[in-house]
């Protein structure tokens, strides 16, 4: 008997969310399983006064997804601005909505349950973990950095291995339930080691995927991200992406062949962000992992350039375009799925 395809969107930021929001016009069954170790401004102060995990990858999750109240909506990505309070200039309302919710319902994980019903998200939105633990990072020059702020600072040593700060952290209730049932499972696009493979650094997070029979897919990023993969390849990113996964698992990776107009190029690279360019060698490097390699054109080639709150922007993924592309390969795939069901 044939089921809705259920899709489950690991990462966080921007990236994950623009996954759903394209896959939500072809199915409801869409699990978001979203990053919880930002450290940055807004969210920090939360984790700080409040003992959460971080709540702003959730925040925009929900917000992307919300088909509620459009008020609400706009209401849960405010951020204030005051020259009267540090503390709260620059605050997501939406991060001390979720901090309050858990101070109610005594739980993170209802937390974002209640959330996303308030702003009417179809499909689920999960924290990784509930586990309020912090992104720490080993340097090529031996110094040991701790949280997601320091990890991501730019001007320090390239990035050798991250790994959390608790020992044991479990996956969020849920997730890995998710993931066992889905037919396709993204990873990214966004950060490669603040947003993606710290995902993965939940041990039951990474064994699940490697164990998954659903088409898992890694969506690879349009540029570099200075402080995190100045000189990081294409290669490079899938490698990573397959080492914190175990070795084993990572079925495709997506790729954009769509080149963007030179001003989005230009505006990026003053900036310290290089194109990623899906070349021919690179592509024979990604294949050399054992990793499948698929081009779409998968750009937003017409959006300027946009203001991110303490964070960097970058050429993003257009959602459509994305879904279409995700679904053909989930096409091309459907006579090996019939046959293991």
């Amino acid at each position: 008997m044939s089921h809705e395809l259920r899709v489950v969107c690991l990462g966080g930021g921007l990236g994950a969310p623009t996954v759903m929001a394209g896959m939500r016009a072809h199915t409801a069954e869409i699990t978001g399983i979203i990053a919880v170790t930002d450290s940055g401004r807004s969210t920090g102060k939360v984790r700080i006064a409040l003992d959460v995990p971080a709540p702003g990858d959730i925040r925009n999750a929900i917000a992307v997804l919300a088909e509620g109240d459009p008020v609400l909506k706009r209401l849960f990505s405010h951020r204030f601005e005051t020259d009267k309070s540090p503390d709260l200039n620059g605050m997501a309302f939406g991060n001390l909505f979720i901090a309050a919710l858990a101070q109610q319902e005594g739980s993170f994980r209802r937390a974002v349950e209640e959330a996303a019903r308030l702003l009417g998200v179809r499909g689920k939105v999960l924290p990784v973990t509930l586990y309020n633990t912090h992104l720490c990072a080993t340097l090529a020059d031996g110094t040991v950095v701790e949280e997601e702020v320091n990890v991501r600072r730019e001007g320090k040593a390239r990035i050798e291995r991250i790994f959390l700060r608790d020992a044991d952290v479990k996956a969020a209730e849920g997730t890995c339930e998710a993931i066992a049932a889905a037919d396709l499972i993204t990873l990214g696009p966004g950060s490669l080691y603040t947003t993606v493979c710290a995902c993965l650094l939940v041990p039951e997070i990474g064994r699940a995927i490697s164990e998954a029979r659903g088409l898992v897919v890694y969506i690879g990023n349009t540029t570099t991200q200075p402080g995190q993969t100045d000189d990081v390849t294409l290669s490079d990113h899938v490698s990573a992406v397959l080492d914190y996964l175990g070795g084993t698992g990572l079925d495709m990776v997506l790729l954009n062949d769509d080149p963007p107009p030179p001003h989005l190029r230009d505006h990026y690279a003053q900036r310290g962000l290089r194109h990623l360019e899906p070349t021919a060698d690179e592509i024979a490097r990604i294949e050399r992992l054992g990793v499948h390699v698929a081009t779409a054109a998968i750009i937003d080639k017409w959006s300027g350039p946009r203001e991110q709150w303490s964070k960097q922007d970058t050429i993003r993924h257009d959602a459509a375009r994305l879904s279409d592309a995700l679904l053909g390969l989930l096409d091309a795939r459907r006579p090996r799925l019939r046959a293991v069901q």
